[in-house]
């Protein structure tokens, strides 16, 4: 199983289950909801405000710096990012660790479309979380039997965007720094710019926040030449690589899907399509500086699982592309992004048109030609 972010769920899933008069029209069972509120009500029910939690022997050295750590981060979010405050992380819980949440999707074997479950407040979602393993495969079994692709998938971080105060836990104080940067500013993203039903832009959105602000972290606060800034510098280098490789794998795909084939002939093809994707990446990891997506030769390739995937990682390229028309500052692009969201509908639509309008090609210098195409600058056309 591929260990990915989720967000979003928890806020959706509380909301819904003290909102019991939208609990029918979720589409989802009460039990769930109960099972995932409960989670989420146990790490809030446990926590102490941090200053309340200085002689807890559950923070050792590296985890009291740790935590020390999160408050500059956060203030770093907030102050020179334009973050929304929140009460977030002014909390910790030591009795409990923020567990593995498993995920599952789900797609339709001959089209890139996922499979959403309805909530209140944030509407539709690709992904249903569980706090346990057997609810997911479950869960998974149920929508195989169906005819659908699924992904059973887990994460280790997700927020209620900003509607709760997120404690801080045991799992986050045991991350590398640079790690830990990248992680907190992705889930203030979701409590400052969250977009009902639009999960591949908030996702995105959060991905592009979470590894330029990370690095932007590092630079200030231990210099540039920091080992932990090297770490944020070649986390942000490998998304950059990993979403153009992503980008054109989906694109091969929605080409096949759209032709006027019988199924079984698509099926084929696209096997063909995952046995070249496979070799491509096999290319690619040669260029990577991290094992952070190596995972991706041992997934098993599908819909439901590139659509997950993809969640997160199809649309950096195109944000990024936003990013650098801003001239790299990531406060400006923040609020570009937050100004579009309250005049479109469609913020990646709308980002792209706004890129292909612009008098200069956009995206030059964020890839290196290579001879196998998923290395080449991009065009905004290209997105």
């Amino acid at each position: 199983m591929r260990t990915i972010r989720l967000t979003g769920l928890c806020r959706v899933v509380i909301i819904a289950t003290l909102l019991c008069t939208a609990l029918v029209a979720t589409g989802c069972s009460v039990g769930y909801l109960l099972h995932a509120a409960s989670g989420q009500l146990r790490l809030i029910w446990n926590a102490v405000p941090i200053q309340e939690a200085w002689d807890d022997p559950a923070l050792t050295g590296p985890r009291m710096d740790r935590l020390l750590m999160i408050a500059r981060i956060k203030a770093f979010g907030e102050d020179r990012l334009g973050l929304r405050r929140t009460g977030s992380y002014s909390t910790v819980n030591t009795r409990f660790s923020r567990g593995t949440i498993y995920t599952v999707s789900a797609a339709p074997k001959d089209r890139l479309e996922p499979f959403t479950w309805w909530f209140p407040v944030v509407g539709d979602m690709p992904y249903l979380g569980f706090f346990d393993l057997n609810r997911a495969r479950e869960e998974a079994q149920r929508l195989s039997e169906k005819g659908l692709d699924v992904f059973l998938g887990r994460s280790v971080a997700y927020s209620t965007l900003g509607w709760f105060k997120d404690p801080v836990t045991l799992n986050l104080l045991d991350m590398q720094p640079d790690e830990l940067a990248d992680t907190i500013l992705h889930e203030l993203t979701h409590a400052t710019l969250y977009v009902k039903g639009m999960g591949e832009f908030n996702e995105s959105f959060a991905v592009l926040v979470g590894r330029v602000g990370a690095l932007r972290f590092m630079e200030e606060t231990f210099g540039h030449d920091h080992p932990w800034t090297a770490r944020a510098r070649d986390a942000l280098h490998d998304e950059r690589l990993f979403s153009r490789f992503l980008g054109l794998l989906l694109h091969r795909l929605e080409n096949l899907y759209a032709r006027p084939l019988p199924p079984e002939v698509k099926l084929s093809e696209r096997e063909a399509i995952f046995r070249k994707a496979l070799k491509d990446f096999s290319h690619l990891k040669t260029r990577l500086r991290t094992p952070a997506f190596h995972y991706f030769e041992n997934l098993p390739l599908n819909n439901a699982t590139l659509l997950a995937v993809g969640l997160y990682h199809r649309r950096f390229s195109l944000l990024d592309a936003v990013l650098e028309a801003h001239d790299g500052d990531l406060r400006k692009t923040i609020g570009f992004f937050v100004g579009l969201c309250k005049r479109e509908k469609d913020p990646l639509g709308a980002a792209k048109k706004w890129l292909e309008q612009l008098p200069a090609p956009v995206g030059k210098g964020l890839f290196h030609p290579s001879p196998a195409g998923w290395g080449k600058v991009p065009s905004a056309r290209n997105f």
